[in-house]
């Protein structure tokens, strides 16, 4: 069976044992006794382990655990073993917190919010054959009648993702003379990409990359931080599920940098792909075209929406669109009514320019897919990479297109995605800077767009991940 992650997370070392760069970074220290001599390994029948040794004495092991933040500390890209890693978040956990919510004292239950991403709403109303505001609202009664107690639109939360890079790009741009400023900006929302640059290029490729957290994160924090508190909880008494189109979300939400110490609570706790979700609804015997809509929830009354919303430019969120628009208004007092794509050796992999008089003042791309992304790479190496901004994503044809998106059942993979696009685009589209309550949360929550909470808030870091090497490298 093919591996659901992203093709950048299935690079190197696929083989399914621990090779060169997937040395184990959680190793065991055995402590060496006088005259223990040799112990054989003997295997029970269940499956447990004895140590046998000379002596005739016995000792059972205990069996090694890796857990998904062990899986990120790897220098290793994810192989097909450990793929098990993804039922830590699976909607087998969902299941686990809402049934202790049924028995457990009212103080005692925590509050199971739910964030759907546009990705996931498009792919579900495409297989029930719904419009997208249909299947958000009933996806919201489902959510609900099953024991969740709000169900949110992702699409509000890529907002402050979308508005972060607009003004990154432009602060990078101006300030690009400064030699520790590097160009071009490579967006950071694809966790398949992130993950496959921090493993695979490291401290080469970090300067590049842009430090605006991805439009799950920043549900994260908008949940466990703005809307706990305005139900008067801690973030530990918020469950947060987010709906993702993508298995690699789950590795994003498993990152430490996303990890509260204080209050000891992730942003994002569960992930479940939209794949989950019709399990989900097989496993209730729902089908979704059958469920009553809801009316759809908001983080405050402000926010409160009656309709899904998405962004124009594209499935993986217009992140290229928005920067472009922004950047030629903010750099060079040029409005841009449409943004024209031009393809290079793919329609994965295209170009935009902004020119005036002759002159290229800004230069943007698309790269999408590994074949893209190492090409773009290599530019990079090679110092002849003359973009100012990249969007990248790890999946051809972008999110849309993600590994934990609904697979055809009678029609060619390409004909559904095309039906996915058509459907993502009939919601209604909204710019990040006219959305109701975006500004006022920056004003009362964030304390400005430009303070030290926005900043801790919006923005996250990355790091390098060194390979290790071991007698495993020799090739025989």
């Amino acid at each position: 069976m093919a591996s659901p992650f992203s093709g950048a997370l299935q690079l190197t070392d696929l083989d399914d044992f621990i090779g060169p760069s997937q040395d184990c970074i959680k190793p065991v220290k055995v402590a060496k006794r006088p005259g223990s001599g040799v112990a054989r390994i003997h295997i029970e029948d269940d499956g447990s382990y004895f140590q046998v040794n000379q002596d005739g004495g016995t000792q059972k092991l205990a069996k090694a655990r890796v857990s998904l933040n062990d899986c990120l500390a790897c220098s290793g890209c994810v192989t097909s073993a450990e793929t098990v890693l993804i039922t830590q978040q699976s909607h087998e956990e969902l299941r686990k917190v809402l049934e202790a919510n049924r028995t457990a004292a009212p103080r005692e239950q925590r509050l199971v919010v739910i964030s759907v991403s546009p990705q996931s709403r498009a792919s579900l109303a495409a297989r029930f054959q719904l419009n997208p505001t249909d299947t958000a609202r009933k996806l919201t009664s489902f959510f609900k009648k099953i024991g969740a107690h709000f169900v949110l639109d992702t699409a509000f939360s890529r907002n402050f993702s979308l508005l972060e890079s607009q003004r990154e790009f432009v602060r990078r741009f101006r300030d690009r003379a400064n030699s520790s400023v590097a160009l071009p900006v490579l967006a950071s929302a694809c966790p398949g990409w992130i993950c496959y640059a921090e493993k695979t290029h490291g401290s080469f490729i970090l300067p590049y990359l842009s430090t605006a957290r991805s439009p799950q994160q920043v549900m994260g924090s908008l949940v466990k931080d703005f809307f706990a508190q305005k139900q008067g909880l801690t973030p530990d008494k918020v469950y947060h599920v987010t709906v993702m189109p993508c298995y690699d979300k789950k590795l994003e939400a498993s990152r430490l940098d996303f990890f509260s110490q204080e209050h000891q609570a992730r942003d994002v706790d569960c992930v479940l792909t939209t794949g989950e979700v019709l399990k989900l609804l097989e496993e209730e015997g729902v089908s979704l075209s059958e469920v009553e809509p809801a009316p759809l929830d908001g983080l405050s009354s402000s926010t409160s929406a009656e309709e899904p919303t998405s962004h124009r430019g594209g499935g993986s969120g217009g992140y290229l669109e928005h920067v472009f628009r922004h950047a030629a208004r903010e750099l060079f007092g040029v409005h841009v009514d449409e943004v024209t794509y031009r393809p290079l050796r793919n329609r994965d992999f295209q170009e935009v320019t902004l020119e005036r008089e002759g002159q290229v003042l800004l230069h943007f791309a698309t790269a999408y897919g590994f074949r893209n992304i190492q090409n773009l790479v290599q530019k990079l190496k090679r110092g002849r990479c003359h973009y100012h901004y990249v969007e990248v994503m790890a999946c051809p044809s972008g999110c849309l297109n993600g590994g934990g998106q609904l697979k055809a059942l009678d029609m060619p993979n390409r004909d559904l995605l095309q039906q996915v696009e058509r459907l993502y685009d009939m919601v209604k589209v909204e710019t990040p800077e006219d959305v109701p309550g975006v500004q006022e949360l920056y004003q009362q929550w964030l304390q400005g767009e430009n303070s030290e909470r926005a900043s801790r808030l919006l923005h996250t870091q990355y790091h390098a991940v060194e390979k290790t090497s071991s007698g495993l490298s020799i090739r025989w």
